[in-house]
């Protein structure tokens, strides 16, 4: 196999074929993926909501943990949403190896390899930190959110917390993303790497102002409660520790300067 990935050159159109059929492809998957979450669209609905539920009763707040709706359609959107939610997720391998396919042609066979590590590692992470929010994040986030409920003043009035099941899966689904976004950082780090775009001395150099972004971001994607940013932002700095090493493993080497010899 030849290392040249000009070899086979592709037209124009051809390229804008293969893209059809690539996002074609992508498109299907996501049908598919969103049909099954809609199948089972109340179980879905049962795990999503289990944070929450277990906030409510750790908080003491009256009455049974519920959401509502407040149009005869609004549920039915709601599911759409989750459904379209868990059509993505199911339909994420297929979309990075679609996107990874698209461009292999332009690489060399050496770099061709990674494809299957790439999806696997991917769509893992993805899931880990999708994972770590519904786990640890969501029920520390709802317990503070809820807490704020309970009688207000000496006259015994309540504020009594009446969460829309629209509103609450539009948060958990932007959380979610969220999550599992900031959890690709070791792949995209590689990849940077492997171009020679980024190496290990640029990301320990920029480590302290990683930081600062780190927890920045996490003031935006999260909850306003330190706990919850805390919980975002600990983890991505973990990360970045983890790509530096993966960065000195796959990069490339930084060529040696006379300033580098001298030191």
């Amino acid at each position: 196999m030849s290392d040249d990935p000009g070899e086979n050159t592709m037209s124009f159109w051809e390229h804008l074929e293969e893209l059809r059929r690539r996002i074609f492809k992508m498109m299907a998957a996501f049908v598919v993926g969103a049909a099954l979450g809609w199948v089972f669209r109340e179980r879905l609905l049962t795990i999503l909501t289990e944070p929450f539920v277990r906030a409510w009763a750790n908080g003491h707040v009256n009455g049974k943990a519920s959401l509502h709706f407040p149009a005869p359609a609004s549920l039915f959107i709601a599911y759409v949403k989750l459904a379209l939610l868990a059509g993505f997720v199911m339909a994420l391998p297929i979309i990075l190896y679609q996107v990874w396919a698209f461009v292999s042609p332009g690489l060399y066979s050496k770099e061709k390899r990674y494809a299957l590590p790439f999806v696997v590692a991917s769509c893992g992470l993805f899931a880990l930190g999708g994972y770590f929010g519904w786990r640890v994040a969501f029920p520390i986030a709802f317990q503070y959110l809820l807490g704020f409920s309970g009688p207000v003043g000496a006259q015994g009035f309540q504020v009594t917390p009446t969460v829309m099941i629209g509103d609450y899966i539009q948060f958990v689904t932007q959380m979610l993303l969220a999550f599992g976004s900031v959890f690709e950082l070791p792949v995209l780090v590689f990849f940077l790497s492997v171009a020679g775009l980024v190496n290990h001395r640029n990301l320990i150099k920029f480590g302290r102002y990683f930081v600062v972004i780190a927890f920045a971001l996490s003031a935006v994607l999260t909850p306003p409660d330190i706990t919850s940013q805390f919980l975002l932002a600990v983890p991505l700095c973990v990360l970045y520790i983890i790509s530096i090493g993966i960065a000195y493993i796959f990069g490339k080497k930084p060529e040696k300067t006379p300033e580098n010899k001298a030191s």
